[in-house]
């Protein structure tokens, strides 16, 4: 019910957007005609791929997925980019619409009659008469001109973003001083990687390239933060299976993103399990690495909603009853399970979800429901890192937030 409710309103904004997008680019660019019929029936076909692509590729017709999910992508640029133009485009109208008015003579004033003169007094001239007015048709092509610019950089934009969403996740190295890190510990490396989002567009080879990419980086331990697949183990289970193939000293640990809650929990936990990864559900293990230990937890999704593998996050069974002595790294899927987690004195959560915005300047929304997008941050005394996430969902399109594996690397203070 979720999904169809998620759906239907998609189908409703999207209707929207393409009213405007036929308002824009369809009604003001073209006269009444074969042409403008033309751009009504492609603005209608393209409304309905959206909802048509969200349902289709879940039934399993994951050839959808690539002209609907490119379509969504020019669409957000276009709507983006025709109202960053709408006040620049009512200035030239007015200015047009001025000088128009200004270049019309105006009519001269009758002369008096004179009295006694013969016959009546000669009729206002008439230069107006015959005027042609030539804003309609400078109108037509300011619009017209918008159209292809908006056009041309939409398509540009999703073009590039598409180069670099399929492109090798690029390996980022952050250093992070914790303040109860033993020294003997100093400079433990934690690989951190989400939202790879195996499905409709991604593969086993995407599985493949990731876990040689973590490999290469030597880790003591490997985190996957959530989001790893758009699709049940039936249809995914092959293509997660590189995942067996990775490598660490002291383990490889994952924990549930809001999207495994669409794709199936109860099966995707065991065969995570199952393939060498050990899922930390509301839990905690203790990393006894050169002479010190490191409490590393993790949480279930902030969305979760259930009993059993499907339960919801729970803090105290993951954080509490600890010895507060030790730092403390938890892993939770999205960034903003920090507020929670900073009432635990957790030193360090790693997170993910945001992907980093993914397509700019989409980051911009998606600050207003996490605390930190990208990168390091703090919350409430908890330093939280984002990393962007190494898949997409949705549009195969990156644009401001590249493809990323980052090694974190633990300082003691």
């Amino acid at each position: 019910m979720a999904v169809l409710g998620f759906v239907a309103t998609l189908a409703l904004i999207t209707g929207l957007i393409h009213l405007y997008l036929w308002k824009r680019l369809v009604r003001d660019t073209t006269t009444a005609g074969r042409w403008r019929r033309i751009g009504s029936i492609t603005i209608l076909v393209l409304a309905l791929l959206v909802p048509a692509t969200m349902m289709g590729t879940r039934a399993g017709a994951y050839w959808l997925a690539w002209p609907g999910y490119l379509w969504l992508a020019v669409m957000f640029y276009l709507l983006v980019l025709l109202a960053a133009l709408e006040i620049p485009m009512l200035v030239a109208r007015l200015v047009l619409r001025r000088r128009v008015a200004a270049a019309e003579p105006t009519a001269a004033a009758p002369e008096p009659a004179l009295v006694g003169a013969a016959g009546p007094a000669d009729p206002p001239a008439a230069a107006a008469v015959g005027q042609p007015d030539h804003d309609p048709a400078r109108r037509l092509l300011l619009a017209r001109g918008a159209a292809i610019f908006a056009g041309l950089t939409a398509t540009g934009l999703t073009g590039y973003g598409v180069r670099t969403a399929l492109g090798p996740p690029q390996l980022d190295r952050v250093r992070i001083p914790l303040a109860k890190l033993p020294r003997s510990m100093d400079g433990l490396r934690i690989a951190t990687v989400s939202d790879i989002h195996l499905g409709p567009l991604r593969g086993r080879a995407h599985t493949e390239r990731i876990v040689a990419a973590i490999n290469r980086l030597d880790a003591d331990i490997v985190a996957v933060v959530g989001d790893l697949v758009d699709g049940t183990v039936a249809e995914l289970g092959e293509a997660a299976a590189p995942l067996r193939g990775l490598r660490s000293r002291y383990g490889s640990y994952f924990v549930t993103g809001n999207h495994e809650y669409y794709s199936g929990v109860e099966e995707w936990v065991p065969e995570v399990d199952r393939l060498g990864l050990r899922v930390l559900q509301n839990r905690r293990v203790e990393i006894a690495a050169r002479g010190g230990v490191l409490d590393l937890a993790g949480v279930n999704d902030a969305e979760a909603e259930g009993t059993g593998l499907a339960g919801p996050p729970d803090y105290a069974a993951a954080l509490g009853d600890r010895d507060p002595s030790r730092p403390v790294v938890l892993l939770a899927h999205q960034p903003v399970a920090a507020f929670e987690a900073a009432k635990y004195g957790v030193d360090l959560q790693l997170s993910g979800h945001t992907h980093g915005g993914q397509i700019v300047p989409f980051n911009y929304l998606v600050r207003l429901q996490q605390p930190v997008v990208s990168g390091l941050g703090e919350v409430d005394g908890t330093k939280v890192y984002v990393t962007n996430g190494a898949g997409f969902w949705g549009p195969p399109v990156r644009v401001g937030a590249e493809p990323q594996i980052t090694l974190v690397e633990l300082r003691s203070a």
